[in-house]
């Protein structure tokens, strides 16, 4: 059941991601980000209502406060790089920013074994060349290569803080406050913007379905992830659902029909290995 559960997760998450980077190209992407985000709190919020976990707040949900601060700009700059660069390489080369929660690890004295150094080695391998110069295949430019580095370590920054504001078992409550905050400082930035130029609501309105589609597959993926983790081994779990940006780059493959050099595919694969080393030392 566990790696059903991890599995499924794996699936949501990539879905989500292309549904996102694919809205994004006919939206702005802060719009994209408030009204899914917005559409997870509300189901979070209901879930947490139902379930009386209210109840389980403490200090250590200011960890989820500051995980929601980062999501905005972390899903802001993801859903920019998927809209403006291939999906079948920017959604891999995020899943580096598991480096941040090892990262974590050492500050606090954990040391990494053979496999996770050789992940290490091997991640960063796979962003030199997913990354690097290309010859008639899909660009990655030096913007879309920053913009998906900076979105992959501030998720990895907001695991680790969600990590540390769920250790209590408060989970759910956690991931609801982490998104309320997302929404809150969103709409912050939205609000922003539109006093520099109008928006068109309409379009996002529009859009609405799609959008909550995706945020509530980035929260039941949230969920079946914290599952699978409870219910078997956690290093298991966290290989089987790292295998999200397959699912992303088989869907910009067969939905938007992206081309791929080989040493494209041979990075963004390379970057996959990587993460899964790191998730099994």
């Amino acid at each position: 059941m566990s790696a059903a559960f991890a599995l499924l997760a794996s699936l949501l998450w990539g879905v989500a991601d292309y549904g996102g980077g694919a809205i994004t190209r006919r939206l702005p992407a802060l719009t994209v980000v408030v009204l899914s985000q917005a559409a997870a709190a509300a189901v979070l919020a209901v879930a947490v209502t139902a379930s009386g976990g209210w109840a389980g707040a403490g200090p250590a949900l200011w960890y989820a406060v500051a995980a929601g601060a980062i999501g905005p700009f972390a899903l802001l700059a993801f859903y920019r790089a998927l809209a403006l660069g291939p999906m079948g390489v920017v959604s891999p080369l995020a899943t580096v920013g598991v480096l941040v929660p090892i990262g974590v690890g050492l500050f606090l004295g954990e040391r990494p074994g053979p496999v996770q150094a050789s992940g290490i080695a091997v991640a960063v391998a796979g962003v030199a060349l997913a990354g690097g110069p290309q010859r008639g295949g899909p660009a990655v430019g030096g913007r879309v290569l920053a913009l998906t580095l900076g979105a992959a370590f501030a998720f990895g920054a907001v695991l680790a803080l969600v990590a540390h504001a769920g250790a209590g078992g408060a989970l759910l409550l956690t991931l609801c406050v982490q998104r309320l905050t997302n929404t809150a400082v969103g709409a912050g930035l939205l609000a922003a913007a539109a006093r520099r130029q109008p928006l068109e609501l309409r379009a996002g309105l529009r859009e609405l379905p799609a959008l909550t589609a995706v945020g509530v597959a980035d929260v039941a993926a949230n969920g079946l992830y914290a599952a699978a983790s409870y219910l078997g081994p956690v290093a298991v779990a966290a290989v089987l659902a790292s295998l999200y940006p397959v699912v992303t780059a088989l869907m910009a493959r067969g939905l938007l029909k992206e081309r791929l050099l080989r040493v494209q595919v041979l990075g963004a694969g390379l970057a996959v290995a990587g993460t899964l080393l790191l998730a099994t030392g």
